[in-house]
Order: C-alpha cells, then structure tokens, then sequence
C-alpha cells in the first residue's frame, strides 16, 4: 500500500470518526430537545386539565377540539377504569394508571444522562411518563394522580403523538449518515490529491535515485526546492550522500589504481630477475647472488605491502578489537628493541619511559609503535638521531616519536596520513615503504579512542605525538588463602 493511499485512508478514517462524533452528539442533542420540549407541553397540559378539576370537578378541555395542539386526555376513576376521554382520541391500548404510577421511574434515556447545559425534565412526584404504541405511531403519555385533600379523585392521562417526530428523527439520521458518507468521500478524494501534490518531490527523489543507479554517474544531484521544509531538507540530505559516496567511490578508486601500481612495481621486479637468471644460466656467482637478493627484497616488499593491505581491509570491515588491559611500557620497549635492527648508521633514543596502562590489543599497539619507528628510521639520514618516549599525562599516555630528517613540507602534513599518499620525491618507494603505514598508524589510534599530531620542519625533523586514554594499573591478583 502506497504512502499515499496510507495518508488518505488516515485522514478519512480520522475525519470519519470525527464526524460521526459530531453527529451522534448533535442527533442526541436532537431527540433530547424535543422529548423535552413534548414532556413540558404534556406537563403543563396536564396542570392545566387537574387544576379545573380539582376546583370544578370537569374541565372544559375535555369538550374541546385539540387536534391542533395534538394532545389528547383520558380520565380514570380511582378504581383505575377508564371514564371519559377527550375528542379526537383514536383507538389506543389503555393504560392502567396505578401501575404505572406504582412502578419505579424508568432508567433516564442517553439524551437526559449527558452533560448538557440544559438540566432535563424532572418528572414531578405523582406523575410517570410513558410510551403506547399504537396503530401507525407511538405515543408519548403522561399519567397523573388527581387529588384534593389527600384524596385520590382519579387519574389525568396526557397523551401526544410521536409520528412526526420519529419522521424528523429518523429523517435526520439518514441525513446525518449521508453527511458522514459524503465527507469520508470528499476527504478521501481531497487526501488522495493533496498526497498526490505535497509527496511529488519525494517522486522526483525517486526517479532521481533510480536513474543515478541506473548510470551510476555519483555526479548527479537532485533538485532541491527553497524553503526548508522536511522534503527539501531531504533532498539536500540525499544530496550530502551522493557526495559522501562519489567521495568514497573517487577514493576507492584511486586506492585500487595506486594499489595496483604498487603491486606491480615489485611484481616486474621479481618477474625481471628470473627472466634475467633464466637466461643466462652461467651468469657470475657476484652477480647471480646480487640478481638474488633484489628478487628477494622485492618479495619482502611485496610481502609488507599485502600484509598492509590486508590490515586496511580489516579497518574498513569495522572488525572489533580483542580489548584488554596492555602495559604500554613493555610493548614501547619491544618495539624499540625490534627497531634496532633496522638502523642504518642512524642512533635510536628512549627517553623517559614510563609506565602507562592502556585499554586495546597488544599486537596493534605494537604495530603503531613500529610503523612510527620505522617511517622516522626510514627518512633520517645516517648520524640522525631518533627518539621515543612515553609519558603519562593525567588522563592520557603520551607517545611521542621524534627524529632528525629530511621534514615535511607544511602544504603536505594534511594528507600524509592518505592511503599511498609520498610528500616528494625523496620520500620515494626506493625506500621500502607501501605507503600505507601512516593509514595503518591513524586507524590503530582512532580504533583505540586516540589522537595523533604531527609536527614538522623541513630539514630539521619530525615529531609524532600519540595519545590514548590512560587506564588504573591492575591491581595483583591475591593468592588464595
């Protein structure tokens, strides 16, 4: 079911009830009114017969031509028996007065429960109202003890016909039902075209989106109407995702074609050295040996920049860490013990280690600490110097890295942490790295709730500054007692 459809059967289900809410209390308000008003004639009517009565012992009503007030009397003895009626009074089942007035009042009727700002008719003590059904209508009665001198003389029934009110009531229901009927209609018809106009943009996103799906050309935009509203705050919404995903598309698309030049460096490398053995078999044992070890380094490379990629792919999965409690000190100093090996006339430095607790995985902690290493080792020229050092700082373990190079220029320290992203040509892959290393670096701080800084001047060095939140030392377990 269309959204549309769902509006409009909304709204008319809820105009429906509404309506015929109205109706209901308006018909009662109806039929309350005009009981009402027929119980006060009859009443007074009744008075009126009594009082003569009770003086005269007749009253000139009951010779009288009432057929224009459309009441009629009839008159019972003590005894309860019928005496006299009044002129015009049809065939009609008699009614037995000391009954009616013996039996407990009726329950009120809805119209005389409901709070209206009228009171309804209280029916005076020795009088009951009633209902007779006669041949072609009912008829509203009112029974009435006459009495003087606390003497029962008799009994005084008021009766009026019903016919044209039961006609105007019933009249008004039909009409009532066809007001609700004809307004569920119009509402309906009125939703379905008002839908129809205010879920137009939302149509247009659509076909938007499924002709952008269709090219898959992330350069498109939908129209975004002015004023504010909820759809146009849609469509910009849908817009800002179009750029976040031609972004992300862009992005992955450069990370594929500079993957794939990486590969392909030391692949023709590899591949160019056997063929170079292949051919000339009876190649020198200096230069065969020499042939080798570029096959070989080539491989190591290779190697790294797949396990570099595979530790991206992983970021990018949202794999969850196996947190622990890791003692950053010791992971520090593994590091730099395994770092030794890669120094190339360079001197690496440990100052001021001490101890921090951290919350993440050891082996990823481990990792960053390395590849901070390596990158400083890698772009420090022979007789630099290199250093690390670990602080703790209130709430934060301060890991600082820092060296002697060659620097980075200013216009370049936003993007080093890029995938595949080199400075200048001095910082090259004749240096053995993937350019991955600073993007491995930032997702191990940010997935370990992290900052990283980087401070540098061309030719004087560079600074790297990671800080993770610190962690209580654990407390030693007690031995059983």
């Amino acid at each position: 079911m269309s959204i549309r459809l769902r509006l409009a059967l909304w709204y008319g289900g809820t105009t429906a009830l509404i309506v015929a809410l109205v109706a209901l209390l308006g018909w009662v308000a109806y039929v309350r009114g005009q009981y009402r008003l027929l119980d006060q004639v009859l009443l007074l009517s009744a008075n009126h017969v009594a009082a003569g009565w009770r003086v005269a012992g007749n009253s000139y009503v009951l010779e009288a031509d009432l057929s224009e007030l459309e009441v009629a009397f009839r008159l019972y003895g003590p005894d309860g028996q019928l005496k006299r009626t009044s002129r015009q009074v049809p065939p009609l089942p008699l009614t037995d007065p000391i009954r009616a007035l013996a039996q407990p009042p009726a329950p009120r009727h809805l119209w005389d429960v409901l709070p209206w700002w009228e009171e309804p008719s209280v029916t005076p003590a020795g009088a009951a109202f009633g209902l007779i059904e006669g041949e072609d209508m009912r008829w509203r009665t009112l029974v009435q003890s006459l009495e003087r001198e606390g003497e029962v003389l008799g009994y005084l029934e008021a009766l009026t016909p019903l016919g044209s009110l039961d006609r105007s009531v019933r009249w008004l229901g039909l009409l009532l039902v066809a007001l609700i009927v004809l307004s569920v209609l119009g509402v309906l018809g009125l939703s379905l075209a008002l839908a129809a106009i205010g879920l137009r943009p939302i149509d247009q996103l659509n076909r938007a989106a499924q002709q952008i799906a269709r090219s898959r050309d992330l350069s498109r935009r939908v129209e975004s109407r002015a004023g504010g509203d909820e759809l146009s705050r849609l469509a910009e919404t849908f817009n800002q995702m179009l750029c976040s995903l031609q972004e992300a598309d862009s992005a992955q698309k450069r990370f594929v074609a500079d993957a794939s030049h990486e590969l392909r460096a030391p692949l023709a490398a590899i591949q160019g050295n056997l063929e170079l053995l292949r051919r000339y078999p009876h190649m020198p044992a200096a230069e065969r040996e020499k042939t080798l070890q570029m096959a070989e380094h080539e491989a190591v490379r290779l190697s790294r920049l797949v396990n570099d990629l595979l530790t991206l792919a992983r970021s990018d999965a949202g794999l969850p860490l196996r947190e622990a409690l890791v003692d950053f000190k010791a992971v520090a100093q593994e590091a730099l013990t395994e770092a030794c090996y890669l120094l190339k006339g360079q001197r690496l430095e440990a100052q001021a280690l001490e101890e921090a607790w951290v919350l993440g995985e050891r082996d990823h902690l481990k990792q960053l600490v390395l590849i901070l290493l390596d990158n400083a080792i890698q772009y420090t020229p022979e007789g630099g110097v290199v250093r690390l050092a670990l602080q703790a700082q209130q709430d934060r373990a301060r890991l600082t890295v820092s060296d002697t190079g060659i620097g980075i220029p200013a216009k370049d320290l936003p993007y080093i942490f890029e995938r595949f992203y080199r400075a200048d040509p001095a910082r090259s892959r004749n240096k053995g790295g993937s350019g991955l290393g600073l993007s491995i670096a930032r997702w191990i701080v940010e997935r370990h709730r992290g900052e990283v800084e980087v401070d540098s001047l061309v030719g004087k060095g560079t600074t790297v500054v990671v800080r993770l939140p610190l962690q209580p030392r654990p407390q030693p377990a007690r031995p059983p007692t």
